[in-house]
């Protein structure tokens, strides 16, 4: 039998902590928890964890500091919590190398697909850093190359980009606003309708992705995402 996988919990709410504990111990896994920063790091070090659920707001040092910290010497998978539904503050999350972020309040149900869907894109890497497999795609961004279904896409640096970035964090809602910023950069001053324009480009040359169980979905109002069944 496998090893079970170990989840660290830092959250200083241990209402909040006890529950998710409860959830990931249900779905299999083994879990820890600590309530300061400065512990965490302590923790990482000694016994590093499969993944870590990150909250933002903690004494010791705070989430931002600990991601840092932990960047330093590890790539392990952090999801990052947080009660500020902010985009700046999920932005800054994702440059300091978090894998994923939930907002405070969260759906149960959520929460844990999150994990596994972060775990399960991890344990793909690991075979080869910077590639991303699902049913019938193959995506490269160290060798800038896409196979779907057997045949090679000749595509675009930025719509290769794109792609890459939605199918990192699969079922996440990225707005256009966020993939402006992460594909083209911050100096970047076109506006939504570029990434309007990619994303229907990659759609006609992954026609029939639905029938895989992945596609790139629009969520009206909101932006895109990579949907993952």
């Amino acid at each position: 039998m496998a090893d079970r996988q170990n989840i660290m919990i830092v959250d200083d709410d241990p209402n909040i902590a006890k529950l998710i504990q409860l959830l990931l111990e249900k779905e299999g896994f083994d879990v820890t928890v600590q309530e300061r920063g400065d512990d965490a790091v302590a923790a990482f070090q000694k016994n590093p964890p499969s993944l870590m659920l990150l909250d933002v707001m903690l004494p010791g040092m705070d989430g931002w500091q600990v991601c840092r910290a932990i960047r330093q010497t590890s790539s392990i998978p952090i999801i990052m919590l947080t009660a500020k539904d902010d985009t700046f503050d999920k932005v800054l999350g994702l440059e300091l190398g978090a894998d994923d972020y939930i907002t405070k309040p969260f759906e149960n149900k959520e929460l844990v697909a999150r994990v596994k869907a972060v775990l399960r894109r991890t344990n793909q890497n690991e075979t080869e850093k910077g590639t991303l497999s699902f049913p019938g795609l193959t995506i490269s961004q160290d060798k800038y190359e896409v196979y779907f279904q057997g045949n090679r896409l000749d595509l675009p640096p930025k719509e290769l980009e794109v792609l890459y970035y939605l199918a990192s964090y699969p079922n996440h809602v990225f707005t256009r606003e966020q993939l402006l910023e992460q594909v083209w950069g911050f100096d970047f001053f076109g506006d939504s309708r570029t990434v309007d324009v990619h994303i229907k480009r990659l759609r006609e040359k992954l026609a029939g992705s639905e029938t895989l169980g992945w596609q790139i979905k629009t969520v009206w109002g909101v932006g895109y995402k990579f949907e993952v069944k």
